[in-house]
């Protein structure tokens, strides 16, 4: 293991948590936008009242999207890494609808970690993204990143 690297392996048997960050109507919106995604169950309140949701709720890529933010907020997953290179997934799945005004948080679980050449690592994450107030979680995730020191 070289030095600049440790960090990524001294987190890999811990559990960490993001803070709390609220899923708003107008985030929703904004991501509505950017994706041209306008379902009525995203972006009209009183349609979507009447839906199985009783309300309107975040898309689930939305969700997902979080991750990079939610991570880079967690301190104890912070790496001084010269390049952060998204690699994509292994398995995601959305579990249960956000509805807008809840709050989430990422929850890091398991983790590997290996060095694909000289100062370059690939870490593999399962990552939970949970509901407050909610037994089932938002979505669950393994995420798949190269770090280049």
């Amino acid at each position: 293991m070289t030095g600049v690297a440790y960090n990524l392996y001294a987190r890999q048997d811990a559990v960490h948590y993001s803070p709390w960050e609220i899923v708003d109507q107008a985030m929703i919106d904004r991501f509505a936008d950017a994706t041209m995604d306008h379902q009525f169950i995203h972006t009209d309140p009183v349609r979507a009242a009447d839906s199985p949701f009783g309300g309107t709720v975040a898309h689930g890529f939305l969700t997902l999207s979080l991750l990079p933010y939610l991570r880079e907020r967690t301190p104890e997953l912070r790496v001084d890494a010269a390049v952060i290179v998204n690699i994509g997934f292994d398995r995601v799945r959305f579990v249960h609808p956000v509805r807008a005004g809840a709050r989430v948080r990422a929850r890091w679980g398991a983790f590997s970690i290996e060095e694909k050449a000289p100062g370059t690592f690939q870490c593999v994450d399962d990552v939970t993204v949970e509901i407050e107030g909610e037994a089932k979680p938002a979505m669950v995730a393994t995420w798949v990143m190269r770090f280049i020191f």
